[in-house]
């Protein structure tokens, strides 16, 4: 593997909201890392689906002012964009081979190691969720806590397969054509917000569908083809011993493989939170019924919310002004049933929200 100690650092303020862009050289090729927020604080990396880069996979989650009081007040984000996914990129030569996920995840290290970053709090969607899964099996020293969002973690599927078959022509013969995209859009979003003949798709659907026009169709093929060839991580599910909390739409085309992960996680350190009426994409569909789980989560790292005498407002979903009503599923919008968990107080039991 090759050192990767030297980098590029662009200004991308005017385009990343305050947002620097890192063009890292590592063992496997260029990866673009967007930082936000003070490198003092402790670090939170993202890796999106395929196809996305961080402003459309996690944008609505991190523009939202409840969640970016919670997580910029705690963290430096560090967005890790897939190969070729940044906005901007030229296509990948045919002559580079395609990576394989373990490719992927020394690449994460790689970043991390070129940042100096010790352990870190790591949240991916989808693809992106299955590569931050294998590296927390994989460098179990590196990873305080997973969020995932409809994750991954079997080899595909029959579905999946041919999905991706038909994805994969479609890219490599047609590039980024109409029928690719509305196959993406049903990866990511449920049929709501995707819209019928009588009613129109959603603001966020528009936005993604006009983002994944500036997509190469060669890098968006040769991310899926990693993934494709993903292993079986199930076995090694059992090694994981980080905190994880789980988050899936019930009209997720990965539903029943978030079900099955969360069932093979050790409920010890594990939650799991479904979203009804949601698709894969809860960060862009409903990120508001990700707040108050998030938080609770949090809470068992020692972190909060800024409190009033920080100059911000109090949350009105901060646990020290939360009225038990807003807890209810139906308020949430939410899918769930009340547990006791240990994973998020040190001082005891607390009720949380699982499957």
């Amino acid at each position: 593997m090759e050192d990767s100690t030297d980098s590029i650092a662009v200004d991308m303020e005017t385009i990343y909201l305050g947002g620097k862009e890192h063009i890292i050289r590592t063992g496997h090729g260029c990866v673009s890392v967007i930082l936000y927020g003070d490198e003092e604080k402790p670090p939170l990396i993202t890796y999106p689906d395929v196809a996305l880069n961080h402003m459309s996979c996690f944008q609505g989650l991190f523009f939202s002012p409840e969640a970016a009081s919670l997580l910029l007040h705690n963290f430096c984000i560090y967005h890790i964009t897939p190969p070729g996914h940044e906005l901007g990129a030229a296509s990948i030569s045919p002559d580079v081979p395609v990576p394989s996920v373990d490719d992927l995840c020394d690449q994460i290290l790689e970043v991390l190691n070129h940042f100096r970053l010790g352990a870190v709090m790591c949240m991916g969607a989808m693809a992106g969720a299955y590569l931050l899964t294998l590296f927390a099996i994989r460098y179990r020293d590196r990873v305080t806590g997973l969020i995932l969002i409809s994750p991954l973690c079997k080899a595909p599927s029959w579905t999946e397969w041919l999905y991706n078959k038909l994805m994969s022509n479609l890219l490599y013969y047609y590039g980024m054509c109409s029928l690719s995209k509305e196959c993406l859009l049903q990866r990511y979003f449920s049929k709501e917000v995707r819209g019928t003949p009588e009613i129109p798709e959603s603001d966020i659907v528009q936005a993604c569908r006009k983002l994944l026009d500036e997509r190469q169709s060669i890098n968006v093929l040769r991310f899926l083809q990693a993934i494709h060839r993903r292993p079986d991580i199930t076995q090694e599910l059992e090694k994981l011993k980080c905190r994880t909390l789980i988050f899936v739409g019930d009209n997720s085309l990965f539903h029943s493989e978030a079900l099955h992960m969360s069932e093979k996680l050790d409920r010890r350190f594990s939650a799991l939170v479904e979203v009804q009426g949601c698709g894969s994409m809860v960060t862009e569909e409903q990120p508001h019924a990700m707040l108050v789980s998030l938080e609770y989560f949090l809470i068992g790292f020692g972190l909060y919310r800024p409190s009033e005498s920080d100059g911000s407002p109090r949350s009105p979903l901060s646990p020290f002004s939360i009225s038990p009503e807003l807890l209810s599923p139906e308020s949430l919008g939410l899918k769930l049933k009340p547990i006791k968990t240990r994973v998020l107080s040190r001082g005891g039991d607390s009720t949380c929200y699982s499957s």
